[in-house]
């Protein structure tokens, strides 16, 4: 299943209502799969969203989620975009980012985003060498719930924030979260599935016909 974002994003509480009603909505999709059709979510103000607060550090520190890294910024397919480290760290260019790799979009309260994060997080630990994973937490004024959830879901690639809504309108658009693309060697960005992963071989899978690699 996907979660169709909203219209109109809210104030941390409103919005962190709204979302939770939401989050089971939407309806299932395959390989590459389709959109739900709702419309975007407006962007909230990413200087107005802590997404490393005290608390969120701590929580990070506490866990096992690895710490964001930036290489050098290269021709790797993705733009220059700049995204903070999701409970803190450093800072990443996507211009920095190469594949092959899977990207993961999610949101705190999108129940399916919550349903994949086991799925991904076992496809890391077997392939991750070949073909790592990382997670942007999207459009959300709750990032700190986004980080307890993956964590208490045993989640340990490294999670990066976008929360004024800077890739809408590039390779990485988030129509509805859960949405998941890969990364080509080549630097060609894919979308792999909107929702519904729930192995590590179904992901393996889609990853092996996606890219035309063999894990």
């Amino acid at each position: 299943m996907v979660r169709a974002l909203g219209r109109r994003a809210r104030v941390a509480s409103a919005a962190a209502l709204l979302l939770a009603v939401l989050a089971g909505c939407g309806t299932d999709s395959s390989s590459g799969g389709g959109q739900s059709g709702a419309p975007l979510a407006d962007e909230p103000s990413s200087s107005k969203v802590n997404v490393a607060t005290a608390e969120m550090v701590e929580a990070k520190k506490a866990s096992k989620v690895e710490a964001c890294e930036e290489g050098p910024v290269s021709d790797g397919g993705l733009p220059s975009i700049v995204l903070p480290c999701l409970g803190g760290g450093s800072s990443a260019d996507l211009a920095s980012f190469e594949g092959p790799m899977v990207i993961n979009l999610f949101q705190g309260f999108c129940a399916p985003c919550k349903e994949e994060m086991p799925a991904l997080q076992s496809f890391y630990e077997s392939y991750g060498d070949e073909v790592p994973v990382i997670g942007i937490d999207v459009m959300d004024t709750v990032p700190g719930v986004a980080l307890e959830e993956a964590i208490s879901r045993g989640v340990t690639f490294p999670m990066y924030a976008d929360p004024g809504g800077e890739l809408q309108g590039g390779p990485l658009t988030a129509r509805a979260v859960p949405a998941t693309y890969v990364l080509s060697s080549s630097g060609e960005v894919e979308l792999l599935q909107m929702g519904g992963m729930t192995s590590a071989a179904q992901v393996k899978e889609l990853v092996e016909k996606k890219l035309g690699i063999a894990l």
